[in-house]
């Protein structure tokens, strides 16, 4: 399996020690991708030392999350490690862009997942502008399947660049979510796929709080905005 990395983080999964894996590999260009070096990594381990890896940090892990890239790419490695993640008794967490939603539907069927956070990169219909793929139907039923599961919640969240998205697209997408957080995430300039949005203005926190209050009338669940100033803030 292709595997760009791992750290032990207490923020990836809210309120659970986890080990974090980066699964390299994905076939989206998105042009503000702060994963870049995950793109084309060919890096590979085998589930042996991707076990061992675990087994190492086990004692103090409530979880394991596999973000990328998109994991979603290789499914069989997705199911063998976290079968051996439950064998644990620790939980699961998917980081996903959410493209595959017959890949999701199996890891469903499996039980094998316990939080999904799918990014959301704009209003379906506008998939496009910011990907280059026109895939927002295949996000869309991928979060319908997600969010049908009762066992499993889900957050969507996108990261709000300026020059990409206005204040309107992100109201209409939060009509448009079904999900149990949303979380507006604050764009960062720096190691982006597109050089042109390194020249773009990093959004202020205070005024991706004030777009995450606009939105909560349009979103029936938790309200969420995550910036490198203040972290991660429940909008009340």
């Amino acid at each position: 399996m292709f595997v760009g990395g791992s750290v032990i983080s207490s923020v990836e999964f809210h309120g659970n020690m986890s080990l974090v894996i980066f699964m390299s590999g994905c076939p989206l260009t998105c042009r503000y991708c702060h994963n870049v070096e995950l793109l084309d990594d060919t890096t590979e381990k085998s589930f042996e030392q991707i076990k061992e890896e675990i087994d190492s940090s086990a004692d103090f892990l409530d979880a394991v999350v596999i973000s990328g890239g998109e994991p979603l790419m290789q499914l069989d490695a997705l199911i063998e490690i976290f079968t051996y993640v439950r064998q644990l008794g620790l939980k699961t967490k998917l980081d996903t862009s959410g493209i595959y939603p017959d890949r999701i539907k199996k890891l469903l069927d499996l039980k094998l997942l316990d939080f999904v956070s799918l990014d959301v990169k704009t209003t379906f219909s506008k998939y496009r502008k910011i990907t280059g793929s026109n895939v927002g139907f295949q996000v869309k039923k991928s979060m319908e399947l997600i969010h049908a599961d009762e066992n499993v919640r889900l957050e969507a969240r996108t990261t709000y660049v300026p020059t990409l998205h206005t204040k309107k697209d992100i109201i209409n997408l939060a009509d448009e979510l079904e999900a149990d957080i949303y979380t507006i995430q604050q764009f960062r300039n720096k190691n982006v796929l597109d050089p042109a949005l390194e020249k773009v203005e990093v959004p202020n926190p205070h005024d991706l709080e004030k777009l995450a209050r606009e939105i909560k009338p349009y979103f029936k669940g938790q309200v969420k905005v995550k910036s490198g100033e203040f972290g991660e803030q429940v909008i009340e």
